[in-house]
């Protein structure tokens, strides 16, 4: 569950000509979509108002002109959580460890809601351009700045699993390696990502959801009724209530010693799912308070939505007879990631197939810009402007935001051929900015008077230490700080790692409660030492920041010019 053994040799697959070519399709569609998003999205009617709601071209890329409506935003939304990893990686986790420890759909969804509840109204009502833009009012320039290490991490992570997905589909089609294919998708969605801002990915996104449900849900009738496949579907695989001495497959079950393991992924999954830039720049680009909490609540059902034909087709998956297909061999534990583009390819009909692997990839080429463009827009803006060129003019800061995409995208691609499990690569997407980005967000955003920069560099600190020292077996690096109940590695007689160590204690949950109270800590014995020693005055960090007094004038008046 947590560690996977050594990977083995993964299967081949002959070039498909009808894969190829929908791939092709539909891939000038949606390119095609996203060039002319511009003319389409920014009519004369709407072109006014879209050039006073942001300060230049630069930022009008970041956030459409903040004129994102209910209709392109709620599938904008959905589409930015449902792309190749949500669909790949679901069906992966169904089929190695049963629906039970297949997390990620419904704890995004419950994510995406309280997103809605208590984020997305304050965040766009103080016209925020990314969700460091608090951080940064909040505690400096620099020392805010140092919160897109955890939103990169988690922003890039989520593109390589994006990916990686998408290179798993590549492989199907065309008989390549993880490598090469992998390789292939960040040369395409680099390329499709420098020519749309946030006006092409949103018009894309509209095509990419339709793509997914079209092509998934129709392609699944014709999978069940394959000759390979079971039918019907084994009882054994879909008992709600096994007997004690067996369990259902396909449910899968948690053992007393792994609950603590998956409480740890649930919570963080649902907490470390809301501080997302990816999520943030469709917030703060809607039109008002009440479209971005709106397109949060119905992502958060179109999200959950999207997840139930995964769930299907790795079912379908587990009942297939895969030596009787044209395949002919059965599927290994390294090949349950190519799970969706195997029987798409070899359970179903030519046509369907076409219609199939193309709208997979093609939604998954779609998915990509969306993160690249947010973690391009956190450095471009909160690092490199704010930081270290506040000079620097609006057509410098547009192209300098391109040429981050192209680094950034260059970084998902090398992370995606070094960690092969995508599912892996979903999981840990969330973990650092659960652990380090999510407790100061929350207390910026609704504690302002609770924290300070003293308090926030503790926290930080002391959170960031102690998650490194727990180690992670997807990364393949084992632990320094042990936990109760940690499991060690094992090892094959020649010595190398069968399985790297894991913790199953919750202690990313724990981690981010000592972020939480280190903060506060350090916060409030700071605030009393610079009140009751004046002298003390001389060591702060920045004297010339505002105070808590003026800061909050300067929220009031954000918050009136948006009203």
């Amino acid at each position: 569950m947590a560690g996977e053994a050594a990977e083995v040799e993964e299967l081949k697959t002959p070039l498909n000509v009808s894969g190829m070519i929908g791939l092709i399709v539909f891939y000038l569609l949606i390119f095609c979509a996203g060039i002319f998003a511009n003319k389409i999205l920014k009519r004369k009617s709407r072109a006014e108002i879209q050039k006073n709601q942001v300060s230049g071209k630069a930022e009008d890329m970041m956030l459409a002109g903040r004129d994102i409506n209910y209709f392109i935003g709620i599938f904008t939304m959905t589409a930015t959580w449902v792309g190749g990893g949500y669909i790949n990686g679901t069906t992966e986790a169904v089929i190695k460890n049963g629906l039970v420890w297949c997390q990620a759909p419904f704890c995004y969804a419950i994510s995406l809601t309280l997103g809605g509840l208590f984020f997305a109204k304050k965040m766009r009502a103080n016209r925020y351009v990314t969700m460091i833009d608090p951080l940064q009012n909040k505690y400096g320039k620099g020392l805010g700045a140092l919160f897109y290490i955890p939103a990169f991490s988690g922003e890039i992570l989520w593109s390589a699993s994006i990916l990686a997905a998408l290179g798993t589909s590549l492989r199907v089609i065309c008989g390549l390696n993880d490598t090469a294919s992998i390789i292939v998708s960040a040369c395409i969605a680099m390329t499709y990502t420098l020519f749309g801002g946030l006006y092409s990915v949103a018009f894309t996104d509209v095509i990419q959801l339709i793509c997914i449900f079209v092509g998934l849900i129709f392609s699944i009738p014709f999978m069940t009724v394959n000759d390979a496949v079971t039918s019907p579907l084994r009882s054994s695989n879909v008992t709600m209530f096994p007997e004690k001495t067996t369990y259902s497959a396909f449910f899968g079950r948690i053992d007393p010693a792994d609950a603590g393991l998956w409480v740890d992924y649930a919570i963080m999954m649902i907490f470390g799912g809301i501080p997302w830039q990816a999520y943030f720049q469709r917030v703060l680009s809607s039109r008002n308070t009440s479209v971005a909490r709106v397109l949060s609540f119905s992502a958060s059902f179109g999200c959950f939505a999207a997840a139930i034909p995964s769930v299907v087709i790795g079912l379908i998956t587990m009942n297939t007879d895969w030596e009787a297909t044209d395949l002919g061999a059965s599927l290994t534990k390294a090949d349950f990631k190519l799970a969706v583009p195997l029987t798409l390819l070899y359970l179903t009909p030519p046509a369907v197939a076409f219609i199939g692997l193309g709208a997979v990839s093609a939604a998954v080429m779609s998915s990509t810009d969306s993160s690249i463009l947010g973690v391009s827009t956190m450095f471009t803006r909160n690092v490199f402007v704010e930081v270290f060129y506040r000079k620097a003019s609006d057509t410098f800061t547009t192209w300098f935001l391109r040429g981050t995409i192209i680094v950034n995208t260059c970084i998902a691609m090398l992370i995606a051929i070094l960690v092969k499990s995508v599912y892996g690569l979903y999981l840990i997407c969330s973990d650092l900015v659960f652990i380090l980005l999510f407790p100061h967000l929350t207390l910026v955003v609704h504690f302002p008077h609770l924290t300070n920069r003293y308090g926030m560099i503790a926290g930080f600190g002391t959170a960031f230490f102690l998650r490194v020292l727990a180690g992670e077996p997807v990364l393949k690096y084992n632990a320094i700080l042990k936990y109760p109940y940690y499991e060690p590695p094992t090892y094959y007689s020649n010595g190398d790692v069968e399985n790297y160590g894991y913790q199953k204690f919750p202690f990313r949950i724990l981690v981010m409660v000592i972020n939480w109270i280190v903060t506060l800590s350090v916060s409030f014995a700071a605030k009393i030492a610079f009140e009751r020693i004046p002298s003390l005055e001389k060591y702060l960090f920045s004297p010339n920041l505002p105070d808590e007094k003026k800061l909050k004038e300067c929220e009031d008046d954000e918050h009136k010019t948006a009203l």
